[in-house]
């Protein structure tokens, strides 16, 4: 089965980063991830993630650099979960798809129900804030 590719958007301020909770009619609902979504035909990971964000968000971002990527075999489906540091540049945060979001210490985000895809990337983020 050919990986569905999704990206996500680890964005941070000071020492705490940006995640959001999956809404009840969603999969996974009530798992905490990282922000974003599934690509588009001829998009690229960045291209996503702006339109992603901006869609679900209601918030403007630059896409910096490349954080992780993971592949992770859900029950019904197999990922390809593409991960990028941003920065936000304009709008407020609005949820539509999520029905949560919280600015969360770096170092506290393996406290959370991570979905299982994000875990990793919550890892690899830790690590860098570390350093």
């Amino acid at each position: 089965m050919e990986p569905i590719i999704v990206t996500a958007g680890v964005i941070t301020e000071n020492d705490q980063v940006l995640i959001t909770r999956r809404g009840p009619k969603e999969n996974n609902a009530g798992g905490w991830e990282f922000p974003g979504g599934k690509i588009e035909i001829n998009e690229t990971p960045q291209e996503c993630l702006v339109r992603e964000l901006k869609e679900e968000l209601s918030i403007d971002v630059t896409v910096d650099k490349f954080c992780a990527e993971v592949n992770h075999d859900y029950d019904q489906m197999t990922i390809r979960l593409i991960a990028y540091y941003c920065t936000i540049i304009d709008g407020e945060i609005q949820i539509s798809v999520h029905d949560k979001y919280k600015w969360v210490k770096i170092n506290d985000l393996l406290e959370y129900d991570l979905l299982p895809a994000d875990v990793p990337i919550a890892k690899k983020v830790i690590e860098e804030y570390k350093n």
